[in-house]
């Protein structure tokens, strides 16, 4: 018996949405990073990008639990002394809520070349509306 090792011409890429309403931040990012990086197929090949793409609508509508909204921050760096800049998870919610998502799916992929890729098959869209009708995502249950 030889162990299947699958191709780059032999991956097949389904489109799914997402309904993020109602759902809570972590246990949604957590269901949704193994997609994209292709652990639910049973020809998973870990060298290769082999996962699906993922649409998620309503991420405004996204749950946190606890005391998160205030207490948990983003922080980015411009490179210049003094030029760190941080905002809270409720300021991010209300100004860009595809970032929220998109970065707690980020921390579950791979930190590396293949990450990046992986990261690039997920839209996240504030709103209920999304331009990939014609790709005719299938709807996912979590």
């Amino acid at each position: 018996m030889r162990t299947f090792t699958q191709k780059q011409a032999e991956i097949e890429r389904d489109w799914y949405v997402v309904d993020a309403e109602g759902e809570t931040l972590g246990r949604l990012a957590s269901k949704i990073a193994p997609i994209l990086k292709g652990k639910h197929k049973p020809s998973y090949t870990p060298h290769l990008d082999c996962g699906d793409f993922v649409v998620i609508v309503n991420a405004e509508k996204v749950r946190v639990t606890g005391r998160k909204l205030d207490q948990k921050f983003y922080h980015r760096h411009s490179g210049y002394p003094g030029g760190l800049t941080s905002i809270s998870l409720k300021d991010q919610l209300d100004k860009h809520p595809e970032r929220v998502l998109e970065a707690a799916i980020r921390g579950m992929l791979p930190k590396n070349r293949l990450g990046r890729r992986m990261i690039k098959k997920l839209k996240v869209y504030a709103g209920s509306a999304h331009p990939h009708q014609a790709q005719q995502p299938k709807p996912l249950e979590l």
